[in-house]
């Protein structure tokens, strides 16, 4: 098996938790970090054993024989970047949210697609592994057909201090958490046909939304409803929160409940198990659950890169994911319903 190379694009918060993820697989190895703020992208660059640093992105692609790009810089960095692969024809990896717009993600996808380049998404919530448990049972039809479900992350988790920059954004919780839990909902139970939501901006030191409630009814007729908000101070605890699902079908329910507890009830009655997600120890234990999705969802991706699978989170799916975020964005501003199709 040939060893794949790569750059990461980004020595930010989440940057060291990608780069330790891509150590738990075999066959892929950085070999250059870029960050604007060079003595950042040293520091990483040292703790990894990175040979190379940059804060020249162009120089870097001129100086290294890559496979691939990983983006992991701000969302307002990122068409820039996936444009400039593109006309390298070489293969890039995107941090969610894929793009500032609607607009601008189509951008992105259209390039790569023209230039013959894969362009994946590092969208890893949708494979945490109690989510993934609570998918097979839904898609094995243990439950019928679902018709009414509930998504809900809501938490006063103290998400500003690690990644102080949140507070000036004047999207904030449907680009930063929405992206993830539409894509989740997608995954889950299908495309949207119709959206509504609603926003609220509870505190009053940042710029966007910190809460949003999202219905979606789906091509296949459920009702969805997804709960997203940072504001709730009184359920500040130590760890990430985590997300609680619970789904209705014709011939019973499924319930992901606090604690990786999965509860399913059928007329034979309820069967409750735990998916506790691994334990890296590169991993802070107040994200676990989400620092450990980050390893299936790269496997994921360097299979797809390797010709051996299909990957999810391609640009083209996370493109209807984006299309979501910012429907809901023009739902929430006319306060009226809008239709999701494109």
């Amino acid at each position: 098996m040939r060893e794949l190379t790569f750059a990461l694009f980004g020595a930010g918060f989440w940057a060291q938790y990608q780069l330790a993820g891509w150590r738990e697989l075999p066959g892929v190895r950085c070999v250059a970090i870029y960050n604007r703020t060079r003595s950042k992208a040293e520091d990483l660059a040292r703790r990894f054993g990175i040979p190379a640093v940059y804060d020249d992105a162009e120089k870097l692609l001129d100086e290294q024989a890559l496979d691939f790009i990983d983006i992991c810089t701000a969302v307002e960095t990122h068409a820039d970047f996936v444009l400039l692969a593109a006309r390298r024809r070489l293969p890039v990896i995107c941090q969610k949210p894929m793009a500032r717009s609607y607009q601008e993600a189509q951008q992105m996808v259209e390039a790569c697609r023209q230039a013959g380049v894969p362009f994946l998404i590092n969208e890893n919530w949708r494979w945490q592994a109690p989510i993934r448990a609570l998918g097979q049972v839904v898609q094995a039809g243990t439950i019928g057909k679902v018709f009414r479900a509930r998504i809900t992350m809501v938490s006063g988790f103290p998400v500003f201090r690690n990644q102080p920059f949140l507070r000036d954004l004047e999207q904030f919780v449907l680009t930063d958490i929405g992206s993830h839990l539409l894509d989740t909902a997608r995954f889950l139970f299908g495309e949207a046909e119709i959206l509504y939501c609603q926003t609220h901006r509870v505190h009053d030191d940042i710029r966007g939304e910190d809460v949003a409630t999202v219905m979606l009814k789906t091509v296949d007729d459920a009702t969805v409803t997804v709960e997203m908000g940072y504001a709730e101070n009184f359920l500040e605890r130590d760890r990430f929160p985590e997300t609680f699902i619970f789904v209705e079908g014709r011939q019973g329910s499924a319930e992901l409940a606090p604690d990786y507890w999965i509860r399913v009830t059928t007329a034979s009655g309820t069967h409750a198990y735990r998916v506790v997600p691994p334990r890296y120890s590169w991993a802070d234990p107040a994200y676990e659950v989400v620092h450990s999705s980050i390893v299936p969802c790269q496997a994921n991706l360097l299979a797809a890169l390797r010709g051996e699978a299909v990957a999810e989170t391609t640009g083209e799916d996370n493109l209807r994911t984006m299309h979501l975020v910012f429907a809901a964005y023009e739902s929430a501003a006319r306060g009226q319903a809008v239709r999701c199709s494109e």
